[in-house]
């Protein structure tokens, strides 16, 4: 059995994720929705005609390293520029080496990390020379392409979407990695899963994982990776979580979607992810405050106190005991009966109000706190609901003029508000009599 301080042994002082780059596309693990046979990256190096395009995707799945793989497929001289260290003065020094390309007839290829990260002033510095022709433009980006870069830029680039490595695309990394040496290494089925996990798939934390557990067995003296050694030596939190991005606002969707489809498994599953990712805890309680408006309504009003009181909980108690009380307001919330008629009724009255002229409040419903204001109408024939039948003025209307039959709130028959069906329907019957006897 060989000593474990050959695991994932190199020679080399280059971090393990940078000696396993590859260097040739055929090497890529993963994005064979964009490099396989017939695919559009395959394609254009089939071609041999390289275009302007965005990789978008999460960290560690390969966007640099494509960069420069298709550079050297086309036969390109890659000049790479990164927007958290460059600015304008940077560009322009990159244009002009790429115009001593074009000299000695030499294609250039730009490539700019974290793309988002600039300016649009910066970004709109890289226009002429992509349009030109001076430069083929390779942007590559964490954030959604549609938000973080400009239209013009992004008009002329086609975007990549690249994806996560799977468990057996981060499987075959650690294989590469361990015939970095040429003794055999002894790591549990079970540990290396565990390892793949952790990684999230992301292959750049892999490889660094790797590499931390390589230090660690040294140290121990191990000779056999377990998972017990695993949990042991490194970090249980590998979750990829960025609090700014899409990867955020995609699983906030997620878990307001699974409420409001009355899956309490799955949004006990999204708020338990994020929670796990480090989410600020009254973020999510305050977002279920708004599920239960949204979605459930006066359809059960209950949700609106149980959201409110488990925010009110979290407060006083903080995490991680106030995580608890969140996650029942998700179930909850979730196995409520939903209503969105609320809602969509305060849309319609708010799109009217902002089209509409300002109408005037009809006199019957005006304020009389003075003898002139009464004198001039003001509260006129107004009927006190209680003083009449069931405490309702059966026939009175409460709309400006123009407006008498607007109706915006149409309840569902599900929950309390089927009752508030019902009771409208009785007073609407109670108008038409009420018109009956008063023709």
């Amino acid at each position: 059995m060989s000593s474990v301080s050959d695991l994932f042994a190199t020679t080399s002082h280059e971090p393990l994720a940078e000696q396993l780059r590859p260097k040739r596309v055929a090497d890529v693990v993963g994005q064979q929705h964009l490099l396989g046979a017939g695919k559009p990256l395959s394609l254009a190096i089939v071609s041999g005609q390289a275009h302007s395009m965005i990789l978008w995707g999460p960290p560690g799945v390969g966007k640099t390293t494509l960069a420069r793989l298709l550079a050297n497929e086309f036969g390109a001289e890659l000049l790479a520029l990164s927007a958290v260290f460059s600015g304008v003065k940077d560009i322009r020094m990159a244009m002009e080496q790429a115009q001593q390309y074009q000299a000695l007839g030499k294609r250039t290829i730009l490539f700019v990390d974290e793309v988002h990260r600039f300016n649009k002033a910066q970004q709109d510095a890289f226009l002429p020379y992509v349009e030109s022709g001076l430069v083929t433009f390779i942007g590559a980006t964490t954030e959604n392409p549609s938000f973080e870069v400009n239209a013009a830029l992004l008009s002329r680039a086609q975007v990549y979407v690249l994806q996560s490595l799977s468990l057996d695309e981060l499987d075959l990394l650690i294989s590469r990695a361990i015939t970095k040496t040429s003794n055999a290494i002894d790591i549990e089925a079970d540990a290396r899963a565990t390892l793949c996990r952790m990684a999230d798939g992301d292959a750049r934390r892999l490889l660094n994982l790797c590499e931390q557990l390589q230090q660690a067995a040294v140290a121990a003296k191990i000779d056999i990776i377990s998972t017990e050694f695993l949990a042991q030596a490194l970090s249980s939190n590998g979750r990829r979580f960025d609090k700014g991005g899409d990867a955020f606002y995609d699983q906030i969707s997620a878990l307001h979607k699974s409420v409001r489809g009355s899956n309490p498994d799955a949004a006990l599953y999204w708020l338990t992810r994020m929670l796990d990712g480090g989410v600020d805890a009254r973020y999510l309680s305050r977002r279920l405050v708004r599920m239960a408006w949204e979605d459930i309504g006066l359809a059960d009003p209950r949700a609106m106190q149980i959201a409110n009181d488990a925010a009110t909980t979290f407060e006083r108690l903080g995490s991680p005991e106030g995580e608890l009380a969140l996650a029942q307001a998700a179930i909850y919330l979730a196995i409520a009966p939903k209503s969105n008629a609320g809602y969509s009724a305060y849309k319609s009255a708010k799109a009217l109000v902002g089209n509409d002229r300002s109408r005037e409040v009809p006199m019957h419903l005006r304020n009389a706190p003075t003898k002139l204001m009464s004198k001039l109408g003001h509260g006129h024939e107004y009927r006190y609901a209680h003083d009449e039948p069931e405490a309702y003025a059966a026939g009175e209307n409460y709309f400006p003029q123009g407006l008498e039959n607007s109706q915006f709130y149409h309840p569902t028959p599900r929950g309390l508000e089927g009752k508030i069906g019902e009771k409208l329907k009785h007073l609407k019957m109670l108008d038409e009599l009420w018109r009956e006897q008063n023709k």
